[in-house]
């Protein structure tokens, strides 16, 4: 292993900080956002996990991504910009931003979460992407968070727009399955699997007499719109 590395050959957080080019003036700020809570449970030397970070992140990530897109598009309407910042934010987008930058890469776990493959959970990614994003608040500003997350915002909303990932996979659906003169699509829970505090569920839709699609999430919403997602791509229309 190389001895710059950190346990499981983890990317310290000043080598993070340099592959990402991201001058940190408090690297324990960077080192916090990193730190998943189950990391401290087998390192007390540790002061504090990410998940403050994380609450802070996902603020600022509202308000930053709302003023982008309402400057990136002076003529859009209200609705279509909470649309599009909806998509912008939520898990899957955010995990999928942490993985562009592997983010990965540098997370400090428990040796469970790393066993079990956290690194890679989209939940967990999602989650140190908005920490980072709060540290990097608080380090130097919003203008430094817009100046970090504006080429990965500038790929994904023209992403999002072309594959209309802005609106909502249920009500789409739903659109599709009655104007097939059939009964609104039943989403029905078919599977719970992890621990309380990160539970997983798995999710059926049935519309049209049939199983249409599955879904998982961390929460019964999210598994349901996966489900929902999953539906529409096997009918070809997203």
């Amino acid at each position: 292993m190389n001895n710059h590395k950190g346990e499981f050959g983890v990317e310290l957080p000043q080598e993070f900080a340099d592959r990402l080019g991201l001058a940190f003036d408090d690297i324990l700020l960077l080192s916090r956002a990193l730190t998943h809570r189950s990391y401290l449970n087998e390192h007390p030397e540790a002061i504090e996990d990410n998940e403050r970070l994380e609450f802070l992140g996902d603020a600022v990530l509202d308000y930053v991504v709302g003023v982008w897109l309402y400057n990136r598009f002076p003529e859009m309407a209200e609705g279509e910009l909470t649309r599009l910042r909806a998509a912008l934010v939520k898990t899957d987008q955010l995990a999928h931003f942490g993985r562009e930058i592997q983010l990965g890469r540098a997370l400090r776990l428990g040796r469970g979460e790393e066993e079990n493959g956290g690194r890679k959970r989209r939940a967990m990614l999602c989650g140190a992407y908005e920490a980072l994003v709060g540290a990097i608040s608080l380090d130097k500003g919003i203008p430094s968070v817009v100046t970090f997350i504006a080429k990965q915002l500038e790929v994904a909303v023209e992403d999002i727009l072309r594959s209309q990932r802005d609106k909502d996979p249920k009500s789409l659906l739903q659109e599709v399955v009655q104007s097939g003169g059939h009964p609104a699509p039943n989403y029905v829970v078919v599977g719970e699997s992890g621990p309380d505090h990160a539970k997983i569920f798995e999710v059926e839709v049935i519309g049209k007499g049939e199983i249409m699609g599955r879904g998982t999430g961390t929460s019964k919403h999210e598994a349901s719109m996966t489900a929902a997602q999953d539906a529409l791509d096997k009918l070809n229309l997203i």
